[in-house]
């Protein structure tokens, strides 16, 4: 950072010794917003180009806005898909090939990277002419990717182990790195006996002029209200690996159904922008979270967010009767519920029942001639899904009661809401 801090300093100093025409950071910025897809040779003199570098400097080493192309990839298709696989035909993205031994004598390759302003995808391959242990294609993960100003953890990845066990191929997605980096360190655990772990790293170099540029930004700032609260979109990032929509979440059940996120559909030219995947964080500030999909099109003529499917909230007040229990299911605000058995023992009643996958019940207890026993744990939980599609899910209600239960009450549940809200998102 000195060095970066000297550098600024000598910059500033011959930027202030240098006469500029005023229109002069208008035209380079209009140029910068607006420069064609091809390469083109432009002759400058030299203090229009260390004004130029200055403000390129000021504006904070964006991500180039060329295309860089290299060489190809080879022996990763199988990891590959979509968009990734495309841009390693064209050739984008650097190739590394850096390697190290791990501790059972494994050799560890860095193949190739590829960078732009959403994320940095690695690939690597693992390869032991004696054998890799099954163990290993399950255990082995880059976790963090370090450098000047970068600290990016690990989103995603897949890996995909040969038939003769010798060598592993594998993909990981990290967070965006700082165009400041020049050398980035890569972190991974492997595993040693005793189902043991240890920490190891490689460096490799990194080259920010030939990351990719944000192929379109833009500022949403849009809340939608829920049953338990409210969703903010703040942004959306298309680059051209993948697109991101960020914002932040103030939803008491959020957690209550499983990938309550991938309800939230992006559609582009009218069709709907494939699902890559989505996370949230929680901190004193509150819950921010993330939507990846697909990349967008490249002629994109319109754009909408659409949140089809939500988590919801819906108060029931429910009293089923146990004194006989039908093959039949119980309706529950358009969910239907299945109770298989009622058991009664010397410790505890349990209660085994089937819903929707998505649906988690809230308030939930028995009664019995007595008195009212709330829930006391969940266990054996099964997902099936059914010729239709339709998911199900089973588990046993554990009570701590030893008397008969007459009755099982229910205050409310928690399930995927259709709420269909629609925001347009400009794109001119």
């Amino acid at each position: 950072m000195d060095n970066l801090e000297k550098r600024l300093a000598e910059e500033k100093k011959l930027l202030d010794s240098i006469q500029a025409p005023d229109e002069l950071e208008m035209r380079l910025r209009s140029a910068l917003h607006h420069a064609p897809k091809k390469t083109k040779r432009y002759t400058f003199r030299w203090k229009a180009a260390a004004v130029a570098l200055f403000f390129i400097i000021l504006m904070g080493f964006q991500y180039n806005a060329f295309a860089f192309y290299g060489k190809k990839l080879l022996g990763f298709d199988e990891v590959m898909d979509g968009s990734l696989k495309e841009l390693n035909e064209k050739g984008m993205g650097q190739i590394v090939e850096k390697k190290t031994k791990l501790e059972d004598g494994t050799e560890l390759m860095i193949n190739g990277i590829i960078s732009d302003s959403n994320q940095l995808v690695v690939y690597y391959t693992l390869s032991n002419q004696k054998g890799i242990d099954d163990s290993l294609n399950e255990t082995f993960r880059i976790s963090r990717i370090s450098g000047i100003l970068t600290n990016s953890n690990a989103e995603g990845g897949v890996s995909i182990l040969n038939d003769e066990h010798t060598e592993i191929k594998g993909k990981i997605s990290f967070e965006p790195v700082s165009p400041f980096s020049k050398k980035l360190n890569l972190s991974f655990w492997q595993p040693l006996q005793n189902d043991q772990m240890i920490e190891g790293s490689i460096a490799i170099p990194y080259n920010p002029n030939k990351a990719m540029a944000t192929e379109f930004k833009q500022s949403l700032k849009k809340t939608f209200k829920v049953d338990k609260g409210t969703i903010t979109f703040h942004s959306i990032t298309a680059s051209p690996t993948m697109t991101i929509i960020k914002g932040t979440l103030n939803v008491e059940n959020y957690s209550r159904v499983d990938s309550p996120l991938h309800g939230i559909e992006l559609i582009a030219n009218g069709k709907p922008i494939d699902l890559m995947g989505s996370g949230s964080t929680s901190s004193l500030r509150g819950r921010t979270f993330d939507i990846r999909y697909d990349t967008l099109p490249k002629q994109l003529d319109s754009l909408e967010l659409v949140m089809k499917e939500f988590v919801g909230y819906q108060k029931l007040e429910e009293k089923i009767s146990l004194s006989s229990i039908s093959e039949g299911s119980i309706t529950l605000h358009g969910k239907e519920l299945w109770i298989k058995n009622v058991t009664t023992t010397s410790h505890r009643v349990e209660i085994t029942i089937v819903t929707d996958d998505d649906v988690m019940l809230d308030g939930v207890s028995i009664q019995t001639q007595k008195e009212i026993v709330p829930l006391s744990t969940t266990v054996n939980q099964t997902y099936t899904k059914q010729e239709d599609g339709r998911g199900l899910k089973e588990r046993t209600l554990q009570f701590d009661s030893m008397a008969n239960p007459e009755y099982l009450l229910i205050e409310g549940m928690h399930y995927l809401k259709v709420y269909n809200k629609k925001m347009e998102i400009p794109v001119d």
